[in-house]
């Protein structure tokens, strides 16, 4: 169905409910039915047009015909599914609001949810129509003046972001995703009163755990606590949340139904320097110097992972590098026979915003890549920040890359094929590393695949990037945490000497132990609530704790009331300037310097949500444009009479750090000048439509693609950002991590790069 019948269709029906429910008399109940379909009535008709403008210049941000894909594009399909669900929603009360089982409360909560969810669609639309008429042609990142970055970033981070992780959470994915987020927001707004709890020195009360139980069964407070948590708790929260898989018990259920490899080892690899050859004549070599950065010459962390035991995985040298994790440490089964030595090899580089999560959470798809390939499989367990800031773990990760290239042999591989993979932050490392082997003169891998891929860590805004207002996995004020660190923004450490003792993960393992007592007792608590016959009132201020079932729309039931339902800037680089620097910006030296003393030191501002004030002076009719938003900033986008819902927190400030940092293209690759980008091996990117990083990967690539460079971007559908440690969930996962396994396995397999094809959307 096309937009405008869609939009007409759902405008019919809720003319026909309004009429309905205006005429059941004047219950508070009928009044609110009647004004919600009057409000689904006005917005759809306002967002219809907007939504027309941008798709009729879709298409010009795209990488090519094959790969319809870009922001423009996901902010139309987000608007079609919420439009889909409101049309299926009104023909059912349509339908069914005289039967004596229409459950009233219900379903005026799930259009009052809706209704909120397609306010702040319109909204976003109204954003993206602003970034269509500042950016320059083809761009998708936003390059406006001060004026106008104030404006945006003073608009956007107000807007109500709680409908979206409420009755809505999740209505733009797959619907077999929607369960797994709906069990991971209630496991993170538990997980944040529980950590709440513990920074305030408060205990365990029967009220607490009451509201930890009501996050289960009431989305409006699960829904306002989630938004509360997203603004306000810091990198250390999330660092200790996403760390949850990595506690003993969760980790080895994931690895009882995992694949069963021959080896899972921890390999320590020893900070001592040593030659590598260059790729431009074998018998000059470099020094490939231990990582430095920040706590000087230290270890470096990899697992290595193979389906067979293969010749030299048992060598007496590899079994000195072992590193003990405890009762499975070790997954070493010994066969009768060896395996031969692989051809490849596959280095890899997990995700988790650089600030969390290690191979250890990634190893269950990893073990399965090590069974569909057959080639070991070396992941890289470089240091987090905050502790660890840019940058330690591209030195890391590049001196890991460098001993494996060195030692294949012992990892079971002849070396004759390397591809690198990574997901999310290791995407941006596998970029980057590979820029920096490049820049050494040593050997690149044979070919990258990143997955969605975080490419453009300066703070800027995309249409993409908007969808970090509903996005349960990478909201907006998570992701300018996880940069803020990675850049040496988080640097103060909130932990009390008693945690400290106990480690990150003794940390994480105390508090999901708690956390599950909490969720018993909360739950228990509830159930006692609403199994009590008292026939008592909860306080005002409470949410009541059941709704009448199977409630009838009829005249004598609308005629009862119902209360509510409770309710400092630095000068940013354009990609076209630094397309135009070539050599002049970067030195190909061995010697060249990533820290952040040489980078320069880092200021603490507000967040910069969209790049300084160097904006584009090519624009088409900048000085009429300009002087328009100078005097009206992004409401002049707003129709009269339009007022999109604000947060109830108030302004949200998300301290993050502007310095040179963020636009250095070892952090940032897609601000590298045209010089590094012709060092890239061919690259293969698989995106996700629905990921607010989206426009990274759409951006790297046709950056790839206008040099000439062998590059593929393929982009699966109703996903979330982070797939790859759901591909067992269920079919489109499994689908998506399989065009990840096809992607490494042609890098593997092809001793020429291919000519550069695209694949089209799945």
């Amino acid at each position: 169905m096309d937009l405008h019948t869609m939009t007409q269709s759902l405008v019919t029906l809720a003319e026909d409910n309004m009429a309905f429910f205006s005429s059941q008399g004047p219950g508070e109940t009928a009044r609110r039915l009647s004004g919600v379909f009057a409000g689904i009535r006005e917005q759809a008709l306002g967002l219809e047009p907007a939504l027309g403008r941008l798709l009729s210049v879709a298409h010009l941000f795209d990488l090519d015909a094959e790969t319809p894909a870009n922001g423009y594009r996901s902010l139309v399909h987000t608007a079609r599914c919420c439009l889909a669900h409101l049309l299926h929603k009104s023909r059912y009360v349509a339908s069914n609001r005289r039967s004596i089982f229409f459950r009233t409360s219900h379903n005026l909560a799930e259009l009052e949810a809706y209704l909120a969810a397609l306010t702040q669609l319109r909204a976003l639309a109204y954003y993206a129509q602003h970034l269509l008429a500042t950016n320059q042609p083809g761009g998708l990142f936003f390059e406006g003046d001060e004026g106008l970055t104030a404006d945006f970033l003073r608009e956007y981070v107000t807007l109500h972001k709680g409908c979206f992780y409420g009755r809505c959470l999740g209505f733009q994915f797959t619907p077999a995703i929607r369960p797994f987020l709906q069990t991971i927001s209630i496991g993170l707004v538990s997980f944040g009163e529980h950590y709440k709890r513990k920074e305030t020195g408060l205990g365990v009360t029967a009220s607490s755990l009451f509201t930890s139980g009501r996050f289960a069964i009431d989305p409006e407070l699960r829904g306002a606590e989630f938004e509360r948590i997203i603004q306000n708790l810091d990198v250390h929260f999330w660092k200790a949340f996403w760390n949850i898989t990595e506690i003993e018990v969760l980790s080895s259920l994931a690895n009882m139904t995992s694949t069963t490899v021959r080896v899972s080892r921890l390999l320590s690899l020893p900070p001592e320097a040593f030659e590598m050859p260059l790729t431009a004549d074998p018998k000059l070599t470099v020094t490939i110097s231990p990582p430095l950065a920040h706590t000087g010459p230290g270890p470096v962390l990899v697992r290595l992972i193979s389906y067979d035991l293969r010749e030299g995985q048992d060598s007496e040298e590899l079994s000195s590098l072992v590193k003990s994790e405890g009762p499975r440490s070790l997954e070493l089964r010994p066969r009768p026979q060896q395996a031969p030595r692989s051809q490849s090899l596959v280095v890899h580089i997990h995700g988790g915003g650089f600030v969390a999560q290690t191979s250890k959470s990634h190893e269950p798809y990893l073990k399965s890549w090590a069974q569909e390939l057959g080639t070991p499989i070396l992941s890289i367990d470089y240091s987090l920040a905050p502790e660890a800031p840019f940058p330690r773990a591209l030195e890391e990760c590049f001196y890991a890359y460098c001993w494996a290239v060195k030692h294949c042999a012992l990892l079971g591989s002849t070396g004759e094929r390397i591809c690198l993979a990574g997901d999310s932050a290791g995407g941006n490392l596998c970029f980057t590393m590979s820029l920096r082997a490049a820049a050494f003169g040593v050997r690149v891998p044979d070919g990258i695949m990143a997955a969605y891929p975080a490419t453009m860590l300066q703070s800027t805004a995309s249409p993409s990037r908007l969808l970090s207002l509903m996005d349960p996995l990478l909201p907006l004020s998570v992701l300018t945490k996880c940069v803020s660190a990675y850049a040496g923004g988080e640097t103060e450490d909130h932990s009390d000497p008693n945690q400290k003792a106990l480690g990150m993960m003794g940390l994480v393992q105390r508090d999901t132990a708690l956390l599950f007592r909490d969720l018993r007792l909360g739950a228990s608590s509830w159930l006692h609530s609403f199994l009590d016959l008292s026939g008592h009132k909860s306080h005002t201020n409470s949410v009541p704790v059941a709704e009448p079932m199977r409630r009838s729309v009829s005249e004598a039931a609308l005629a009862q009331p119902e209360g509510p339902l409770g309710t400092d800037s630095f000068k940013s680089l354009t990609l076209h300037d630094l397309s135009l620097k070539g050599n002049s910006d970067t030195s190909g030296s061995p010697e060249l310097s990533l820290s952040a003393e040489t980078l320069g030191p880092s200021v603490p501002s507000d967040v910069n949500f969209l790049p300084g004030p160097d904006a584009r002076k090519d624009a088409k009719e900048p000085g009429e444009l300009r002087a328009k938003d100078r005097g009206q900033g992004v409401l002049a986008n707003f129709p009269e009479g339009f007022h999109p819902r604000r947060a109830s927190q108030g302004p949200t400030r998300m301290p993050i750090y502007s310095s040179p940092i963020v636009k250095n293209p070892f952090m940032s690759p897609l601000l590298a000048p045209d010089s590094m980008l012709q060092s890239l091996p061919p690259v293969h990117i698989v995106a996700c439509a629905l990921d607010p990083m989206l426009d990274d990967s759409v951006m790297f690539a046709r950056r790839l693609r206008g040099l000439g460079k062998p590059v593929t971007l393929c982009v699966v559908e109703d996903l979330p950002h982070g797939f790859l440690s759901l591909a067992a969930l269920c079919r489109e996962t499994r689908q998506a991590a399989a065009l990840c396994v096809e992607r490494i396995r042609l890098i593997l397999t092809q001793p020429a790069a291919p000519a550069a094809p695209t694949e089209p959307r799945v």
